[in-house]
């Protein structure tokens, strides 16, 4: 099969310094957002939620979630096809953990992320979004 959309919802996970959190799924070269597929009867934000906890044996409150935008882009690893997805904002120092299907956990600096390779919709939509991303009660750029 050549092209399609997936629909997913992904978190932009932030600690107090700034970092953001991107994960590398087994098999693949991309770093990414955690996050997947919104499973049927699932809102985005459910989704989210349950992928967090899947990915990182991260614990979230919904209400720790703000959304951050609906963006599309070329999926990192399928060729020819596109990601739409729902984006939230989390702000956290808690400890996290590679599960399920992640192979590694980095933490990055949005302006600098060396010679990793990261993801289109990072890198197009939701890395230039960060200095608006309220951290610590002031912007990241402020």
């Amino acid at each position: 099969m050549t092209g399609g959309v997936f629909t997913l919802a992904a978190a932009l996970v932030l600690d107090s310094r700034g970092r953001a959190l991107l994960v590398r799924k087994e098999g693949t070269h991309a770093f990414m957002q955690p996050g997947g597929k919104i499973e049927p009867g699932e809102t985005a934000r459910d989704a989210i939620v349950r992928e967090l906890a899947e990915e990182l044996t991260l614990e979230v409150d919904p209400g720790s979630l703000t959304p951050l935008g609906r963006f599309s882009s070329a999926a990192a690893n399928e060729p020819g096809w596109m990601v739409d997805c729902e984006v939230f904002t989390l702000v956290t120092d808690a400890p996290v953990a590679a599960a399920a299907e992640i192979a590694e956990v980095r933490w990055f600096d949005p302006t600098d992320t060396g010679d990793a390779e990261i993801a289109p919709l990072t890198v197009e939509h939701v890395f230039p979004a960060v200095p608006l991303v309220n951290v610590g009660g002031v912007g990241i750029d402020d």
